[in-house]
């Protein structure tokens, strides 16, 4: 019972957002765009949820994930693209730019890694059990979906205003964050391929023990900074998506997860407590003492 109210609860606050956010979106049909996008998100996890369940597998979990994002970006910018009538807003191109490539790099980065790993070991029990992998799908819709929605909201928004300082340090932030995760991803991949059994502590995970987190959060951050200014009346409320950014990776599915795996496995070492006690755990410490 708990899974299936964990589903209705999520599905309801993302479906409450999308409306409130909504409010001055363009149209299509009857269907305020935005609210279309929030429609196709949770449609698109729950149908690959379907043969996912029945043959047991999360391998084609994060690839859906990344694709939502792309699929819901492009259906955005199409309609921004019908209702400008042939002229450009560089905000919304640079916003639906930026998403393309994050989720084209995530996703192919997190595809090809399961493809070697074989499984993932946080979908053990819960691919077995329809409640918690329907629940998991679920937790990806919204994670899709709230991670997005101000970026979203801004393609979709009918305002369209002159770039200013919000713009350039939006760019500058995502720019900065995009770099951050994408480096550290792939120090550690070039880390775990030579030492496949131990911990890394060297590059960006010298400055903290999630770098890539760290630059996940700063990228939705410039994004959402990028959106502010054509953001109104309750569209503001679109400006959840770093804050839930932040509290999915701080407090749910990201850090404690892996720092919990991390003590089992490594919670004896010296040099790891070592590393623990000395290395801040998201925001990095770029001069050290």
């Amino acid at each position: 019972m708990q899974a299936y109210a964990t589903i209705i609860i999520s599905t309801c606050i993302c479906m409450l957002i999308a409306l409130a956010s909504a409010q001055g979106s363009l149209i299509s049909g009857s269907f305020p765009i935005l609210f279309l996008c929030f429609a196709i998100t949770f449609s698109i996890q729950w149908m690959i949820f379907v043969p996912s369940y029945f043959f047991t597998t999360e391998r084609f979990y994060d690839i859906t994930g990344s694709l939502t994002f792309i699929t819901i970006a492009l259906i955005s910018f199409y309609y921004k693209n019908q209702f400008l009538v042939g002229e450009i807003d560089l905000r919304s191109s640079i916003i639906t730019i930026f998403i393309l490539i994050w989720a084209l790099r995530l996703g192919s980065y997190l595809f090809l890694r399961i493809l070697k790993d074989k499984e993932d070991r946080r979908f053990k029990e819960w691919k077995t059990s329809f409640p918690l992998f329907l629940r998991t799908w679920t937790m990806q819709g919204m994670w899709v979906f709230l991670t997005s929605v101000s970026g979203l909201t801004a393609i979709c928004s009918s305002l369209v205003v002159e770039l200013g300082l919000y713009f350039y340090v939006g760019c500058g932030l995502w720019i900065f964050g995009f770099l951050f995760e994408s480096i550290s991803d792939y120090q550690k991949r070039k880390f775990k391929v030579k030492n496949p059994k131990d911990f890394i502590s060297s590059g960006l995970w010298s400055l903290s023990r999630h770098p890539n987190y760290f630059g996940e959060i700063v990228l939705w951050l410039g994004i959402t900074i990028i959106a502010f200014p054509v953001l109104q009346g309750y569209q503001l409320f679109s400006l959840v998506s770093p804050l839930f950014v932040f509290w999915l990776l701080t407090k749910v599915s990201g850090i404690p997860i892996l720092e919990k795996h991390a003590d089992e496995i490594w919670g004896k070492k010296k040099e790891y407590k070592e590393y623990k006690d000395n290395t801040p755990v998201l925001f990095p410490r770029f001069f050290k003492k």
